[in-house]
């Protein structure tokens, strides 16, 4: 839980600040919440990252992540920045899935 915590400040952090980099400004909270999407998704694939667990505990899991990311949204912003959040968490979960899927293992862990 440590290092998945981990991943998601570290996720979160860096697309913020390559947001900021790259991008024209915009509101700084609405920045922070689509940055937060990357890190939940590198967070969560990083979590649910175990080998002995079933496909559905799993999938469960991530569909949380994505109901919080589109409550959040919805709550404090509006329906066109909730989708793109979301739209960013599942990308980052599946590429950390395809780049696990090289290893032997089919896991990141170490």
């Amino acid at each position: 839980m440590g290092k998945a915590l981990i991943y998601f400040a570290l996720g979160t952090i860096l697309s913020f600040v390559l947001r900021r980099l790259t991008g024209s400004p915009l509101d700084f909270w609405m920045e922070v919440y689509v940055a937060s999407a990357f890190g939940i998704g590198w967070g969560l694939a990083y979590f649910v990252d175990h080998p002995e667990w079933p496909l559905a505990k799993k999938m469960g899991i991530s569909v949380l992540g994505i109901v919080f990311l589109v409550a959040i949204g919805l709550i404090f912003f509006n329906f066109e920045t909730a989708m793109p959040s979301v739209i960013k968490f599942s990308t980052v979960f599946v590429a950390y899935y395809m780049i696990a899927s090289f290893r032997e293992s089919k896991s990141l862990r170490f």
